[in-house]
């Protein structure tokens, strides 16, 4: 098995019991468990949990975010997504995130967050 391929399963496990996981508040009613980097402060990537009715305020992206969505779902102005789906979000791109059932999604970001304020 190839550093990847385990890598990928090791993340797979993880998912599989987030209850065991060390999560860290990202916004109100939203946690992440990184994986590495901090979350939207650069390259990084995290699983984050959303509790039922939480939200990410807009921003934009400064550079590629992609979004697979594990368990439940989330929504923007551009439509529902179920577990299975997978986000990418170009760079100069925008969009308010909230999950009305709560959700748990691996992120994986290429650059910063603009929130437009010092809040990351």
């Amino acid at each position: 098995m190839t550093g990847h391929s385990r890598a990928f399963t090791e993340l797979l496990q993880r998912a599989a019991d987030p209850d065991r996981l060390r999560w860290e508040p990202l916004r109100p009613g939203v946690a992440f468990h990184a994986l590495y980097g901090q979350p939207g402060q650069g390259p990084a990537a995290a699983l984050l949990r959303y509790d039922p009715g939480a939200s990410v305020p807009e921003h934009r992206h400064i550079d590629y975010e992609h979004i697979l969505i594990l368990e439940g779902s989330q929504r923007d102005a551009n439509g529902l997504y179920p577990a299975g789906t997978l986000l990418v979000s170009p760079p100069g791109s925008r969009h308010a995130v909230t999950s009305e059932g709560g959700c748990l999604v691996l992120a994986i970001w290429s650059g910063p967050l603009d929130f437009g304020t010092n809040d990351n």
